[in-house]
């Protein structure tokens, strides 16, 4: 065990605060300087803590390495992929291994999450609530705010935050506009979670998939993936493709039908990252050389009123069990979910299928956030 995961699990069974790494001893922390280029303060006034020296000698823990101080880990905000560097994935998931073994804590009680959702949800809305209340913290939240908050009456993003950060310490948002996260990092004062925004990204989301990756395969370097499905649309490839860069000797195969291929954007970030890709329209060949076959939904939703390209794509590519009997052994399948039809009920039955395994590791990776985000490393 790691010192990270030592400190961590020992302040767990102690019941006290584990290290920050800030080192500064205020009571008050600045939201992180990402690559949005935005800064603030958050208002809860936060646990104060010990140094390093004196928490390791008060719970018996002797030479354990901390974390190293750094820009990389003052995390503030979770908007979009780009911002994770390796290092602070790396840190990111050892503290969700933590959680894994957490049925209940009382670390985040007194906090309050506020989870605002201009998009329908299930696995996401759920998982942040359920992983704030495992941690002793409270949810507020608003399922359809479209519709059934101010947002109807014609208030603006920018005022509905600055509202709602007086409720509460974190916000959670899904909104139906891409950057429509961005805008309300900048505006507001308290951590806030892009729980996804529109076609742009779904950062959460990729923090898990990665996670999941490296839990099912055992390596996140020199690993195949294909991306299949609604590409164009797709913010959790479009984040993943972003995580996975940072590894080495990542191959990424597309297969899509037309209308909806990977976008440029993508593309050339993948290629300046001197990341290789290919795309294909033979998903069986595709799913013979990959490790991971990741497959997504055709999104209905992002077509408007044209239900004929809808149609036109819908069921081109379905992961069934001839594509099960050409993928190695150790690969998987992956779907951030919900689905369709473009995954056989039968393929749930192979072990090789973990679509469901990788809903429950969202739960660990957005307990983690919140701890980190609300208390510190």
């Amino acid at each position: 065990m790691s010192g990270a995961s030592l400190l961590f699990s020992c302040s767990i069974q102690f019941g006290v605060s584990p290290p920050k790494l800030a080192a500064s001893s205020s009571v008050y922390h600045l939201k992180s300087i990402s690559s949005f280029g935005h800064s603030g303060f958050s208002k809860k006034s936060k646990l104060l803590h010990k140094s390093d020296e004196i928490l390791c000698k008060a719970l018996q823990v002797e030479n354990a390495p901390c974390f190293t101080v750094g820009q990389k880990f003052q995390l503030g905000d979770v908007i979009e992929a780009q911002q994770f560097e390796r290092d602070t994935l790396n840190a990111i998931f050892e503290v969700a291994r933590s959680m894994e073994s957490i049925e209940r804590s009382q670390i985040l009680k007194g906090y309050l999450m506020a989870t605002l959702f201009y998009e329908p949800s299930t696995r996401t809305r759920l998982s942040f609530e359920s992983a704030m209340k495992r941690l002793g913290g409270e949810v507020l939240t608003t399922e359809n705010a479209r519709e059934f908050s101010s947002a109807a009456k014609g208030e603006t993003l920018e005022d509905t935050i600055r509202t709602v950060e007086g409720y509460a310490d974190i916000i959670v948002m899904r909104h139906f506009e891409r950057g429509a996260a961005i805008r309300a990092a900048e505006t507001a004062s308290i951590p806030v979670i892009n729980a996804g925004d529109g076609p742009g990204q779904h950062p959460t989301q990729a923090l898990l998939d990665v996670y999941t990756i490296e839990r099912e395969i055992g390596k996140l370097d020199g690993i195949r993936i294909g991306l299949v499905g609604d590409l164009a649309n797709g913010r959790t490839v479009r984040s993943l493709a972003y995580l996975l860069a940072k590894y080495r000797d990542v191959k990424f195969y597309f297969v899509s039908p037309h209308v909806v291929k990977m976008k440029d954007d993508i593309k050339d970030y993948l290629t300046s990252m001197g990341v290789e890709w290919e795309e294909s329209a033979d998903l069986m060949e595709v799913a013979s050389k990959c490790d991971v076959v990741y497959q997504t939904r055709i999104q209905k939703e992002r077509f408007g009123e044209r239900f004929d390209l809808y149609e036109g794509a819908r069921g081109k590519y379905i992961v069934n069990q001839e594509v099960l009997n050409v993928m190695q052994k150790h690969a998987v399948v992956m779907h951030p979910l919900p689905r369709l039809d473009e995954i056989s009920v039968e393929v749930d039955r192979d072990p090789r299928a973990a679509y469901f395994r990788q809903a429950k590791n969202g739960l660990y990776i957005r307990m983690a956030l919140l701890k980190i985000l609300l208390i510190g490393w």
